[in-house]
């Protein structure tokens, strides 16, 4: 019984596909940013200084959780 509720969950959750244009959006957008930067290389220290403080943010959520 409990393994039926586990593959019953599972298959929930694949299923699920609600995040997943947040995520290629997501995606997209740091693509698009990685190609101004090489296209253009005065922006490209503003890009990384902005990925910087995201990663920063990141790390300092995932260390508080």
């Amino acid at each position: 019984m409990y393994l039926f509720h586990c593959v019953a969950a599972f298959t929930r959750v694949w299923k699920d596909r609600r995040g997943q244009d947040l995520i290629e959006y997501a995606l997209m957008a740091g693509f698009v940013a990685v190609a101004a930067g090489a296209i253009m290389p005065g922006v490209a220290n503003s890009i990384s200084v902005i990925f910087s403080e995201i990663a920063s943010v990141m790390t300092a959520a995932a260390t508080t959780s």
